[in-house]
């Protein structure tokens, strides 16, 4: 039987492989920020407030640019739409919190935590206490966040080159994605998404993830639409 302390702890446990990748992303995320001319105590508050490795990426390349505000804001708001997609997808499940849990939870909100619950939730539907396996999958990775981001920003200037740092980026993706990708239609939808996200790679400000999210989504949607159909055809 579950209980709320055993749910964190399984959140933990199941986001725990893919932390030791998200170190060196939060390290970038640092290093970028001060190399940029912020001032440590700025990027530590952009760290806690975002919170959002790809934004605050952005939003600092942007500010070292001396891109407007606006052009700022609006870059960050939309790299940021797809926390939208997942609020969606989780939302059912947490329907019947009190405000101030959905706020924690919504602030806390990542890919990863978002890849790792909604695994657990499908297997699971009925537990009681999932929004502790959510809070402490998403807690561990806001920990891990924030130190490897004050490392990045205290102690960057001293990494090496040669680690290749960056490569972790698209590994921690990889590794978030593929368990998640089962059945025709998620297969679709990835793949999809993917050659979407090629095409439109040259769209400005990150759109090419907007485009490539909605043509997955579609895709996914028809696919899972067709075979509904097709089933209820042959009953």
């Amino acid at each position: 039987m579950s209980s709320p302390r055993s749910e964190f702890i399984s959140g933990v446990k199941a986001i725990a492989p893919i932390l030791l990748g998200v170190v060196p992303f939060a390290t970038i995320s640092g290093v970028t920020a001060v190399e940029t001319g912020m001032s440590e105590i700025a990027a530590l508050g952009m760290s806690f407030i975002i919170f959002a490795g790809a934004a605050q990426l952005a939003v600092v390349q942007l500010i070292g640019d001396y891109a407007p505000a606006m052009i700022i804001i609006l870059t960050a708001l939309i790299i940021n739409l797809r926390f939208a997609m997942y609020s969606a997808s989780v939302a059912p499940h947490f329907k019947q919190l009190p405000l101030k849990w959905k706020a924690l939870l919504s602030y806390l909100l990542t890919d990863q935590a978002y890849a790792v619950s909604v695994v657990r939730f499908n297997d699971n539907p009925v537990s009681q206490d999932k929004h502790w396996f959510f809070l402490g999958a998403a807690s561990a990775l806001w920990g891990t966040w924030q130190a490897g981001t004050i490392t990045g920003i205290f102690l960057g200037t001293r990494i090496p080159e040669s680690w290749s740092l960056d490569f972790a980026i698209p590994l921690t993706f990889t590794a978030l994605t593929v368990p998640a990708i089962k059945g025709q239609a998620p297969v679709t939808a990835a793949i999809a998404a993917g050659m979407a996200s090629v095409i439109f790679i040259d769209l400005p400000y990150n759109l090419n993830i907007i485009f490539a999210a909605i043509v997955g989504i579609t895709a996914g949607l028809l696919t899972e639409s067709r075979n509904t159909g097709g089933e209820n055809n042959n009953e």
